[in-house]
């Protein structure tokens, strides 16, 4: 008689690593980011991140309370989602709403669809499309001056760049010296996080160097082949962020 094959369900190929430990890793990259956000923006930013990340911890262990799933929140998965969102914050947003878009990540984008490596995109970043959908004003608002240098206040470099201008320095977008969200802004500490995560073999840096290298050669052919332009654009926006924290 033909013996059947029973194959068992996914996944088949699993990793020594554990999830507490890669996230904690994760973690521990984005403390540059979030260290230098604190200092360069001020309080305020450090309460959205406290904020944020209560939040997201809470919805999840609350969530899975209700429904009677096990707990996972000491996987630290909620822990990233909230970290994540909140250095996507502008620093002087009211804590309410980042709090609402951890809430929604967690919920909406994470649980409901089966919880962790179930969910169909990265939870902190439709949390942030529903913010940006919801208090379009309020996320888009980056007037509060820097403490961290000195005053610095105005358009992003980005909408600098939109209206024609040329405020802000290449050496000013890679070390922060620029408004922003509270992560975003400094390269230099996202770079430092991103080794971070490549030395630890968290993600793999083909990734990240893929996804800033094709936005560079973009950048670089519809702008007639201006490398300090193409450079800028590299360094003006959350690209550095989203390489390194939300691509991979």
């Amino acid at each position: 008689m033909e013996k059947l094959l029973n194959v068992s369900s996914s996944p088949h190929v699993r990793s020594k690593v554990s999830t507490q430990s890669l996230m904690l890793d994760v973690i521990i990259a984005m403390i540059p980011a979030s260290v230098f956000g604190v200092w360069h923006f001020g309080m305020n930013a450090a309460l959205v991140l406290i904020a944020t990340v209560a939040a997201c911890v809470l919805s999840e262990f609350c969530y899975e309370k209700l429904m009677k799933k096990p707990v996972t929140i000491y996987d630290l998965s909620a822990v990233v989602t909230g970290m994540i969102l909140a250095l996507n914050m502008p620093p002087q947003i009211p804590v309410w709403v980042p709090v609402m878009g951890g809430v929604f990540a967690i919920i909406v984008i994470k649980q409901l669809y089966g919880g962790l490596g179930q969910n169909f995109m990265n939870p902190a970043l439709g949390a942030r499309c529903f913010l940006l959908i919801s208090f379009a004003g309020m996320m888009n608002n980056f007037s509060a001056p820097a403490i961290g240098f000195d005053s610095i206040s105005g358009a992003t470099p980005l909408a600098a760049m939109r209206a024609g201008e040329s405020t802000y320095s290449l050496a000013q977008l890679i070390v922060g010296n620029i408004p922003g969200t509270i992560g975003e802004v400094s390269s230099v500490a996202l770079i430092i996080g991103g080794i971070y995560m490549i030395v630890r073999k968290v993600i793999n840096p083909k990734i990240p160097c893929i996804y800033i290298g094709t936005f560079f050669v973009f950048a670089l052919v519809f702008s007639g082949f201006n490398f300090n332009y193409a450079l800028y654009e590299v360094f003006a926006g959350g690209l550095i962020f989203g390489a390194f924290f939300m691509a991979t």
